[in-house]
């Protein structure tokens, strides 16, 4: 395959597992000593076995880095500080896009960004839809609630007044508290109920208390 061939076939899409290239008689042995020497030429960048990006100068779409976290760690969505930053929940800038799954916890380094994984038990992977991103482009994403319920859960403490304070929330009354308080019961962890309480009590007053 040449070069101009791939991008007639993949010019258009964010990114691009080598799969898709495996069709009728393709020898997959030479695609992929292609695709490793399109690599080290710089035309193409490789966030993980099987998956690529077309370098800056051959793409017809950037990718979205959500789109990127999905695609990395199939099973996974993103959700914790990304997503409240997002929301505009947190005014802090967030350079890591951080999701959840059920696999083991790690990190991807790629030329794109910085992608963290946290384990949480199958059980508590809901509340959590396809995003529109733009440019024909979808990720699954937690709901901002959900988000928050994660941080709580995975942060030891999370559930205490300091923590959540620290937090700086914005515009708290953005959040549901019906949602805030279902996704806590459904999860059946105390401690995921006391965050949810308190929350919940800081929207109905309207802010965080100083």
């Amino acid at each position: 395959m040449k070069f101009e061939a791939l991008l007639e076939l993949v010019g258009s899409r964010p990114a691009f597992e080598s799969a898709y290239l495996l069709a009728g008689s393709v020898d997959a042995g030479y695609l992929r000593r292609q695709l490793s020497g399109w690599v080290s030429e710089g035309r193409l960048i490789r966030l993980r076995r099987g998956l690529y990006v077309l370098a800056a100068p051959y793409r017809g779409v950037e990718p979205h880095p959500f789109l990127l976290a999905n695609m990395i760690r199939r099973g996974s969505y993103v959700s914790l500080q990304s997503v409240l930053e997002q929301a505009g929940l947190i005014l802090e800038q967030v350079p890591t896009v951080t999701s959840v799954w059920a696999g083991r916890p790690g990190e991807v380094q790629t030329p794109l960004g910085r992608f963290l994984y946290r384990h949480v038990n199958p059980a508590l992977l809901y509340a959590y839809y396809p995003q529109d991103l733009g440019e024909r482009q979808d990720a699954l994403v937690a709901e901002p609630e959900k988000a928050l319920l994660d941080l709580v859960h995975l942060t030891g403490g999370g559930d205490c007044p300091a923590f959540l304070k620290e937090l700086r929330l914005e515009d708290i009354r953005s959040l549901s508290e019906q949602r805030l308080r279902e996704y806590a019961d459904r999860s059946g962890s105390p401690k995921l109920q006391r965050a949810a309480m308190i929350l919940s009590g800081w929207i109905r007053e309207g802010g965080v208390p100083a």
